[in-house]
């Protein structure tokens, strides 16, 4: 399987940011097919044993079209969330975009439209400072 350009930064982030990465990556089988996710994390919630748990898929949106990139995000977000549900996980999914690509891109209306209509949760991150720079839900 191959990772991300940025998949060490986006772990490196999340781990500052206090998350523990439980998966790298985050194996599911749905049935006969495999699916892997990019990162699995969890978070104690204050003083709850059981904290928050997550799955983040990463993207760098590089030197492909944006629009190619955004078809193959979107399309992965979809079938790796239906699969965390048909396989029991309780994890939020999280799409990880470079913060640069979500100023540039993501005000488009189709754009808007999809991430809205599709529920789409978004980490956003600074590959080169290695930070999460903020959570949209």
């Amino acid at each position: 399987m191959a990772r991300d350009k940025f998949h060490r930064q986006v772990k490196a982030g999340l781990e500052k940011d206090a998350w523990k990465i439980t998966h790298d990556p985050l194996y599911l089988k749905v049935g006969s097919i495999p699916v892997h996710i990019d990162l699995g994390a969890t978070r104690l919630l204050g003083a709850e044993k059981l904290g928050e748990k997550i799955a983040i898929e990463i993207k760098t949106f590089g030197n492909r079209s944006f629009i190619t990139a955004f078809y193959e995000a979107i399309g992965k977000y979809i079938v790796y969330r239906k699969a965390l549900s048909l396989s029991g996980e309780s994890r939020k999914l999280y799409l990880a975009i470079p913060e640069d690509t979500y100023e540039e891109f993501f005000d488009e209306s189709l754009v808007n439209s999809v991430v809205e209509e599709e529920k789409v949760f978004l980490i956003l991150y600074d590959a080169d400072q290695k930070i999460v720079k903020g959570w949209i839900k």
